[in-house]
């Protein structure tokens, strides 16, 4: 079996891309509060810090700075994870399972990438607030209400018509399709 090797700092910033087994769904978005909720459970007992982040309805992006002393991200994926899809199969919604009886919501591994400095920082900031255009979900950054980005505008950061308005059809952003 592969061991990945993981960059942990305590304290750290890090930037996460986190999805869905199944690509196509829209859990995610369908159940925004109940994945708030999630967020705010988990970092009651590890407090974490959100810098940005944007709700897909298949995959989020989320940067977050790690406490203090505490470098133990994979255990706040896990938790986040575990938390909404016992949040969601409470609800009633039904989840879909492995054959041998785990839940199958969201993919085992997820993308991680340590923040460097302030410029690569503000870059994930920038493409984490750029996202929903990006794969077409909205025409316009602020359009979108699962993200951070209206949190910047409100703090003055940001412009509400930052990233400009993109034409009907979307370019190639380095991304495969899926």
């Amino acid at each position: 079996m592969v061991r990945y090797r993981r960059n942990l700092i305590p304290g750290a910033t890090y930037f996460f891309t986190v999805a869905l087994q199944d690509r196509r769904a829209t859990t995610l978005v369908d159940h925004v509060d109940l994945l708030r909720s999630s967020f705010a459970e988990v970092r009651s007992a590890q407090p974490f810090r959100i810098e940005a982040l944007v709700v897909l309805p298949e995959h989020l992006h989320a940067l977050i700075t790690m406490p203090p002393g505490d470098s133990d991200y994979p255990r706040l994926w896990r938790r986040l994870k575990g938390r909404f899809t016992q949040y969601v199969a409470a609800s009633g919604v039904p989840v879909p399972r492995f054959g041998d009886g785990r839940y199958a919501l969201w993919q085992r591994r997820y993308w991680e990438h340590t923040i460097r400095d302030t410029e690569d920082f503000e870059r994930h900031v920038d493409y984490i607030h750029f996202n929903p255009v990006k794969h077409g979900w909205a025409r316009a950054v602020v359009d979108w209400p699962h993200s951070s980005f209206h949190h910047f505008v409100r703090e003055g950061v940001l412009p509400p018509d930052w990233g400009g308005t993109m034409p009907n059809s979307t370019g190639a952003f380095g991304e495969p399709s899926v």
